[in-house]
């Protein structure tokens, strides 16, 4: 079984960025889709941003062109740049795979907290 592990989260201000990484245990970046879900406390877990093992990348409308989902093969980590965060992006974000397979099991996440 993978194991992934997220990290880079914490408080910023509005209009501020971070870097989320998420470390995964074994090699499968060029076999799987992965995305970036997000939960906000009493909301579903929605998928924000996703990458096919061929590199293509998609996002959801509501971070397009803020957010950049990108990946290292050989370091087996994927990364979510988050440029001009807004307080509405305040949640609990996961890496999982992204497509028609099951997902992994989760892990922690990572908590990100925007402030007005």
């Amino acid at each position: 079984q993978v194991q992934l592990v997220e990290s880079g989260g914490g408080l910023v201000q509005a209009g501020g960025s971070l870097r989320l990484s998420c470390a995964a245990s074994r090699s499968i970046f060029s076999s799987y889709g992965m995305g970036w879900y997000r939960q906000a406390p009493g909301k579903q877990r929605d998928l924000v941003a996703r990458i096919t093992p061929g590199g293509m990348t998609t996002y959801t409308m509501s971070v397009k062109g803020r957010f950049t989902i990108s990946r290292d093969t050989a370091k087996r980590t994927l990364y979510l740049e988050m440029n001009n965060l807004k307080p509405e992006d305040t949640a609990v974000y996961f890496c999982n795979v992204a497509g028609t397979s099951a997902p992994l099991p989760w892990g922690q996440g990572t908590q990100v907290t925007v402030s007005s």
